[in-house]
């Protein structure tokens, strides 16, 4: 991951917000479009998009403590957390130094994966959104 600044906020900022609910956790974080997250037309490049949604998962799996056995789990029987598919709608661009937040929402799951809707927002309006299915 090239955000290391952002991916160690997100760490310490995480153990000190509520901690979410195993059975159906929702986060948000709110964020800046910095100039390392824009492309060649001056707005945020679409892959940036994606990783911004794995420091999502990276709070949400902190906040509700499931990083934990997915640590154990990676340890003892030698398991890998990976996305296996992520699919994107930009609506509208987000430009450099702009504001907006990222919403989380695990709308499903089973034995195998976790069904994810990551929502990018600026003010009331959803520039972008990305579903992670079962």
């Amino acid at each position: 991951m090239n955000l290391i600044f952002r991916l160690i906020a997100v760490l310490v900022a995480s153990f000190f917000k509520p901690r979410l609910p195993v059975e159906k956790p929702t986060n948000s974080l709110i964020l800046r479009v910095l100039p390392n997250d824009i492309d060649i037309n001056l707005h945020m490049n679409n892959g940036r998009y994606l990783t911004i949604c794995d420091l999502t998962r990276v709070d949400m799996f902190i906040r509700s403590g499931l990083s934990k056995t997915m640590i154990k789990t990676m340890i003892n029987e030698k398991w890998m957390p990976v996305i296996s598919e992520h699919t994107m709608k930009y609506k509208k661009a987000l430009k450099t130094f702009q504001k907006y937040e990222v919403k989380m929402e695990v709308t499903g799951w089973n034995d195998r994966s976790f069904q994810m809707l990551h929502t990018f927002v600026v003010g009331n309006r959803v520039v972008a959104e990305g579903t992670s299915p079962l």
